[in-house]
């Protein structure tokens, strides 16, 4: 299986997780760093700065995990998702943000997938889910449930007033086990974080910023759940974790979207709004499996494109000629200078679509056709 869980590389050897139900293997997503010391050290200190200093008077007791997991547990879902062109399943975690059953989750839990089934945790159904939309680059999708209604939810919290110490609570679908949600506790331990997350599986990089970092230990389908702040409100959905549970500091290291950045992402998705990074409905397909950087044209290394490493059957590409070691340049007009770049240009367009596809051979001669894109999996 898949998960849907972006992980953090390390060195070192991983000491047993934080006590959590029996689970199974779903996913393996690598992602590094992508910021220095010094920069983490210095979003620390502004963010410090802004809210002034601590007040004298203790801060009344927050209430116990287990009722801040009681109180938001039925809010959730766990999403299954097929991946049917690399024949695996991805299993991850999602929020319920209405009763008719429209859910917000990880795209990388969605990405790829042909059909996505969800398990309300509230009342045990299991539902058919439709992808409405998503945000690559924030790395946000919105489901919409068939046939839900009277469901549970949770609320996405406005406000960006968390602060680096404060005491969290991470919920989710911990390696694809289903049932109650498992529960892990931590603290923030940093604000406006950025990574570059790599999807091993797809062979595609991407920067995610504005994170809140914690030393919760999450684990593979996780992503997508919530992170659950001291007075029970929804601080964030987690998204990223390190592959193993120490790294250099020698803690966990784990990686959520604030919910102040999803909460608008998901509220245009929901109503349809077009916004620069966002795709509204079915997902166009070209047909190129891609290597995962830029590959110089042939006959001009100064221009980059996507190189092909392969090429599905019976779909555009297939049509057009394209054949493995050729290299995409540009799509509609738009320049493709690596596996992202053309991931980026595909966003723009949608099943039934028609566009010009521009190529150079291995022999360095370069080729132009108009494709009519067909229907593909998410992302």
């Amino acid at each position: 299986m898949h998960d849907g869980l972006l992980t953090v590389g390390s060195d070192r050897s991983e000491p047993p997780p934080a006590s959590r139900r029996p689970h199974h293997r779903v996913l393996a997503i690598v992602f590094t760093l992508a910021v220095v010391a010094a920069a983490v050290l210095a979003s620390v200190l502004v963010y410090s700065a802004m809210r002034g200093p601590a007040k004298p008077a203790a801060a009344p007791a927050s209430p116990p995990a287990s009722a801040l997991a009681a109180r938001v547990d039925p809010g959730l879902v766990d999403v299954t998702a097929t991946l049917g062109y690399q024949q695996v399943i991805s299993a991850g975690t999602g929020m319920v943000l209405t009763p008719s059953g429209r859910v917000i989750t990880n795209n990388h839990v969605i990405e790829g997938a042909t059909s996505v089934t969800v398990t309300d945790v509230g009342n045990h159904r299991t539902y058919t889910a439709a992808v409405v939309g998503y945000d690559q680059g924030q790395d946000i999708a919105v489901l919409q449930l068939a046939a839900a209604s009277g469901l549970k939810t949770v609320s996405l919290s406005t406000s960006s007033a968390v602060t680096v110490g404060e005491k969290v609570l991470a919920l989710g679908n911990a390696q694809g086990q289903g049932g109650t949600p498992a529960a892990a506790t931590g603290t923030i331990t940093a604000l406006g974080q950025s990574i570059t997350a790599t999807d091993q599986a797809a062979g595609i990089s991407e920067q995610l910023t504005g994170l809140i970092q914690t030393d919760v230990p999450l684990q593979p389908g996780d992503s997508g759940g919530p992170l659950v702040g001291p007075a029970g409100q929804v601080i964030g959905m987690n998204t990223a974790a390190s592959s193993q549970f120490q790294i250099s500091s020698g803690t966990a290291q784990a990686f959520a979207i604030p919910a102040s950045q999803a909460a608008p992402i998901a509220a245009a998705i929901a109503a349809g709004r077009s916004l620069a990074a966002v795709h509204i409905g079915a997902t166009a397909l070209l047909g190129v499996q891609v290597v995962s950087y830029g590959v110089p044209v042939p006959g001009n290394p100064a221009i980059a494109g996507a190189g092909v490493a392969g090429i599905t059957p019976s779909t555009a590409a297939a049509r057009a000629g394209l054949a493995p070691g050729d290299v995409i340049v540009s799509i509609g007009g738009h320049a493709v200078t690596s596996a992202m770049s053309l991931r980026s240009v595909m966003d723009a367009y949608h099943p039934g679509d028609t566009a010009s596809l521009s190529w150079v051979d291995q022999a360095g001669h370069a080729h132009t056709a108009t494709i009519i894109f067909t229907a593909g999996s998410v992302g």
